[in-house]
This record gives structure tokens, sequence and C-alpha cells, in this order.
């Protein structure tokens, strides 16, 4: 069954979660609101459907997000999720559904169905994902910088920093790690699961030609990939990635002589995938709305972040 899902999302990060009313498989269990996708419909035109029947309210701005197969005992579905940022109209449970404002961080009403508990997780990462570059400023000149990054709300940082010998590394890890918990932010360290840990950051990032090498899913709760291709993506997908990030979108300082994947080519591999991608190469805050157009998660920045 094909299922149309809508993250209904204020502006305080609170999302929208509807209690499955008495008759319906799995009453009394929370959910996203959504719906069967029906022959000759396309996901938006389903949701934007489905929410007028369900909440009476009508889609203005929806970006498609992540989409996630799921065995239930009596039926298997695939969920395609969009992230649904504007509407008009008040919600309100027009089948007799009870409604609740949640914070993805601390879910209060429960049960949830099962399918939706992993999106929690997913909806917990923040729209930016900063990328150190400690070796272009210099330490000294990049610890303020990421003070006044944190104070303007950035809460996960990738510590990559290719040139640092192991003995600097270890000391600005330990730098950025302890500065990024003082605001709540997470910090991964670059290619060192073991390094991470001695550190104290919360997870890894990992190359591809490291993640490609693996059998099994690494040795780490929370960790991100770097892809660059399709067999990248799906390989992502089946070591169980916290989410990945997919580059080169656009030409960058580094490499201006190449274009890049480019938006189109972007939302081509990561349509019907199962895993948050941030939009890595050329990017700018500014970017932010047209790569969630396209199907980003959000977007992680080398330089202008800082």
């Amino acid at each position: 069954m094909q299922v149309a899902v809508g993250i209904v999302q204020r502006s305080d990060g609170r999302v929208l979660l509807a209690e499955r009313p008495a008759g319906k498989p799995w009453a009394g269990y929370w959910e996203f609101p959504g719906g069967k996708i029906e022959a000759g419909e396309d996901v938006r035109a389903a949701l934007t459907r489905e929410l007028h029947e369900e909440l009476g309210i009508e889609l203005d701005r929806g970006y498609p997000w992540i989409t996630v197969d799921y065995v239930y005992p009596e039926k298997r579905v695939c969920l395609h999720f969009y992230r649904v940022l504007g509407w008009h109209g008040t919600p309100y449970g027009r089948e007799g559904q009870r409604l609740s404002w949640e914070d993805p961080q601390a879910v209060a009403v429960q049960p949830l169905l099962p399918a939706n508990e992993g999106i929690l997780q997913a909806l917990r990462l923040p729209a930016v994902y900063g990328i150190t570059h400690a070796g272009y400023f210099g330490v000294t000149a990049f610890m303020p910088r990421l003070t006044a990054a944190l104070e303007r709300g950035l809460r996960l940082i990738q510590v990559r920093e290719p040139e640092m010998g192991a003995e600097s590394l270890n000391r600005f890890a330990c730098d950025v790690v302890a500065l990024a918990h003082r605001y709540g932010a997470q910090v991964l360290l670059n290619g060192d699961i073991t390094l991470a840990r001695s550190v104290g950051a919360d997870g890894a990032h990992l190359p591809a030609r490291q993640f490609m090498a693996l059998t099994e899913p690494p040795a780490c709760a929370f960790w991100s990939a770097s892809c660059h291709d399709a067999r990248e993506l799906v390989r992502a997908a089946e070591l169980h990635a916290s989410f990945v990030v997919l580059s080169p979108v656009l030409p960058t300082a580094s490499h201006p002589e190449s274009p890049g994947l480019g938006w189109q080519v972007f939302e081509d591999l990561v349509r019907h995938y199962p895993l948050p991608v941030y939009a890595l190469g050329g990017m700018k805050i500014e970017l932010l709305d047209t790569a969630m157009r396209h199907g980003a998660h959000g977007v992680s920045l080398l330089r202008g972040i800082w």
C-alpha cells in the first residue's frame, strides 16, 4: 500500500500527531496524518486531499522528505513523508480523532504506530550541518567563529581537519566538543570512531571509502555517511546510517571547474530514499529552501556557516 504522510510542523518545531479512532486498525495508536495514495495520484496530491479530509487544512508549503517501507502483520506499507511547513486553516479532527502538537525531542503521547517511531529520530536532526574549517582560518581564529555559529543556532557539527596531526586534532576535537555541548549541539568526528569516543563526540562521519568497505554496520549508534552516487547511497542505507551527505551539488571554491551534480540529479538520487539527506557543495544558508524543495533534509556547509 502506498501512503502519503504529512509531518505538519509549526515554527516552534512541534509536529502534529493524531490518534487513530475507534473502529480502525491500531485504534488508540498515535501517528502522523495521511492516507492511501489512490490510483493516478501523486504523493503531493494525495497528501493535499488527506490533510483536507482528516484535518480541515489546505497545504500551502510542503517538501518531499524520506520514504520508508514498513511491514505490519496484516500488510506492507510504503510511507512517503512530506514536511508540511505552511498551510491555512486550523487543524481539527474531522474524523473524531484526538490531535496533539508534540516536541520531536520528547513526545508525550503514547503509543506511537511502530512505523513512525524512527521518523522522530530523523526529525531531531537540524536543518544545517556545519563542517569545521580550522585548517583554513587557523584554530585561534576559528573558535570564535564556532561560538558565533552556535549562538546563531548551529546544532550539528562535523570535525573534519585532514591536515591536522594526531595530537593537534585530538586537542582541537576536545575543544569543539566541549564548546558545542555547552550549547546542546552534537558533534561527529570524521573518519575515526575510536577517536570520536575518546574525545566525547556524539558519533562519527564516515567517508565513502571507509563505509563502503564495511561488511556490517559500524559499532557506532549515531553516524553519517559521505555519498556521491546511487551505489553509495544504497550502501549507506543498508548499513543503517543515521543520515547521509550527498555531494557535490554545485561548484565549490575548491573545485570551481566541476559543475557538480546539479539540483535535478540530486532530486532524482534522493527520491524515495529512506534516510535524511544533507546537500553539500556550494551551499549557503539561503539555499536551504531550494535544497528542501529537491528532497533534502537540509544543507551541509564547510565555508558558508563560518
